[in-house]
């Protein structure tokens, strides 16, 4: 899956100014993917489980990555990172955490989870966009995804 566009990103997090970020950083490194956000563990299941607001989805094919903030509402990204991890369906999803904690526990803990990269939320704009582009080079460009269908 070497196409860019074909690969749709599923960004969940709280805060709608990261979130407005992150949008702006992906267009500022040129990504044209298909971007979907979510903004809770609740959320981000609904999402996956094409349930409630997320059921007009049901024909289209799963993300093929996933960014999970760890630090959300009413079901955090460790949480929503557990359930996912337990449902066949989903295993094969990369999922990155991108957040803003560097605590050592917190990188041990999500890793045990399931999580495949972790990376603290950069301070700056500029920051961010490199971040993405990373993430571009690495999980867009290089690596082999496996087509995730509902």
């Amino acid at each position: 899956m070497k196409e860019g566009s074909s690969i749709r990103i599923l960004i969940a997090d709280d805060d709608a100014d990261d979130r407005m970020l992150i949008a702006d950083a992906f267009e500022e490194a040129n990504l044209s993917n298909p971007i979907d956000f979510v903004v809770d563990g609740l959320d981000l299941l609904d999402y996956l489980n094409r349930h409630g607001k997320y059921e007009e989805l049901k024909d289209q094919d799963l993300p093929s990555i996933i960014l999970l903030d760890l630090n959300m509402p009413r079901m955090d990204g460790r949480a929503a990172l557990a359930e996912i991890r337990k449902i066949p369906e989903f295993q094969t999803i990369p999922i990155v955490a991108l957040t803003t904690s560097k605590s050592e526990e917190d990188i041990l803990q999500a890793y045990n989870l399931g999580v495949n990269s972790f990376i603290t939320k950069p301070v700056t704009f500029d920051g961010l966009v490199h971040v993405v582009r990373l993430l571009s080079k690495y999980w867009i460009e290089n690596v082999q995804l496996p087509k995730t269908q509902q």
